[in-house]
């Protein structure tokens, strides 16, 4: 498929008459058309991934639109065949439809329902070979890129700043909403360190009272409390030579931050109820929802603990202050579902991603992959009703506008390296006013012609 091509419609009809007037509407509708008088003059057109409609008579000189069907099917299953046909042969279309044909169209026909089937077909069309760009991009995408996924600046940002801190030994601080992505990231870091092949330890300190986050990250000896009836390996001795990483750190009790401060600093740990020093090497991830520099400012979190990890940082940014990342997200998690629940992953109509583009996703990428699953059992209708209830984006008209210009102009600037000239002409945009919205809407293109 070359993205800068738009979908053309590959129209067949031997009667010239008919040909000129249904050519000459569809142009009129802005469509782009190739006429031909034969399946045998049109067939080198036929490819497959071709950004292409076919709109054929069915009685035809040589070839028959039925026979031309079959043959395209085997070249490309999704390429979408609208047959037209005469008064007396809507049985014979019936059974084209079960062949495989999109649709078909009887004469005498209006310009007006000519219009309507061919735009509902290249809209299709688009669709699919969408579709297709974004699996094959997901099939191409490696290492670290095919992990933290996102063609956004941002993303591009967290991918650069994660590979850098991976090859330190420094202590990482990563901030993001519920449901960013912070353990995903830390993961990367591990996996990108010296440090992969000895375990990553996760906890989650949230809602961990003080004696279980104590004997949780330190671990503890028999008889050290009532039902330590063995000795218990803590997270920073399983974590020796790796990782370990603490999410909702600012959920830690406060008189366990005094300690596992102690233990940042000394590189040793005391299991509970032993006096012998444990020497560790580990590196310290944590996670916040909330600014920890905030937060030791209003005395709920320590300070001299702030200080201690809070040197380098990963900021995860919300899906709505990415929305460009959403189509290839969402196509990324309804394959996942489509595998894990085996169905056919299902295509998105235009209405429905605009929905997800316009989306809030109070819980960020952790719903979408919600919704995806929903989508693929078939649990949502037509109209996903994803902007409904207490989390109801409120953005006005002009915001939303705002977004699916945001969203295209990317999306095309990535296709083409940042090449203004191809970006213009897939937007169909005189260069000047991309250069405004550009300014408008802060977007560089230098970013774009460095992307790999």
């Amino acid at each position: 498929m070359s993205d800068a091509q738009p979908i053309r419609v590959i129209f067949v009809e031997d009667d010239a008459d008919v040909r000129l007037g249904s050519t000459q509407a569809l142009e009129l509708a802005g469509l782009a058309v190739d006429s031909f008088a034969s399946v045998e003059d049109a067939r080198a057109r036929i490819r497959a991934g071709v950004p292409a409609v076919v709109l054929s008579d069915v009685k035809l000189p040589g070839m028959s639109g039925t026979d031309w069907l079959n043959e395209i099917r085997a070249i490309d299953a999704d390429l979408p065949v609208i047959l037209v046909t005469g008064h007396g042969d809507i049985a014979m279309a019936v059974q084209a439809m079960r062949q495989g044909a999109y649709d078909f169209i009887e004469k005498p026909f209006s310009s007006e329902h000519l219009v309507a089937v061919v735009r509902r077909a290249a809209e299709k069309r688009y669709l699919t070979l969408q579709v297709q760009a974004l699996r094959d991009q997901l099939e191409n995408w490696h290492g670290i890129q095919a992990v933290l996924l996102g063609r956004s600046a941002q993303m591009q940002q967290v991918r650069r700043t994660v590979l850098t801190l991976a090859a330190t030994s420094a202590d990482v601080v990563i901030y993001g909403e519920t449901g960013t992505g912070k353990d995903l990231v830390a993961r990367c870091l591990h996996e990108h360190s010296d440090r992969r092949r000895a375990n990553y330890v996760p906890l989650n300190c949230g809602g961990m009272s003080e004696a279980l986050a104590e004997s949780e990250l330190f671990g503890h000896e028999v008889g050290s409390f009532t039902g330590a009836t063995r000795v218990r390996i803590g997270k920073f001795e399983h974590a020796q030579g790796g990782t370990l990483f603490l999410d909702e750190i600012e959920s830690m009790p406060m008189a366990v931050q005094i300690k596992f401060l102690r233990a940042l600093q000394e590189r040793c740990i005391e299991r509970i109820g032993s006096n012998k020093a444990i020497p560790i090497d580990c590196r310290v991830i944590a996670a916040a929802k909330e600014d920890l520099k905030a937060l030791s400012d209003r005395q709920k979190f320590r300070a001299d603990l702030y200080y201690r990890i809070g040197v380098a940082f990963v900021e995860l940014p919300p899906l709505r202050e990415r929305r460009e990342d959403i189509p290839l997200l969402f196509e990324h998690f309804m394959l996942l579902a489509a595998s894990r629940y085996e169905r056919a992953a299902p295509l998105l109509s235009s209405s429905q991603l605009a929905e997800l583009m316009a989306h809030a996703w109070p819980g960020n990428v952790r719903e979408m992959r919600n919704v995806a699953d929903r989508f693929v059992l078939g649990l949502l209708g037509d109209h996903l009703n994803l902007t409904t209830g207490a989390h109801a984006l409120s953005c006005s008209l002009p915001e939303q506008v705002e977004h699916f210009e945001r969203a295209m102009i990317t999306e095309e600037l990535r296709r083409h390296n940042g090449d203004v000239a191809l970006t213009t002409k897939a937007l169909g945009l005189p260069k000047q006013t991309l250069y405004d919205k550009l300014r408008r809407l802060q977007i560089s293109i230098d970013a774009f012609r460095q992307e790999s």
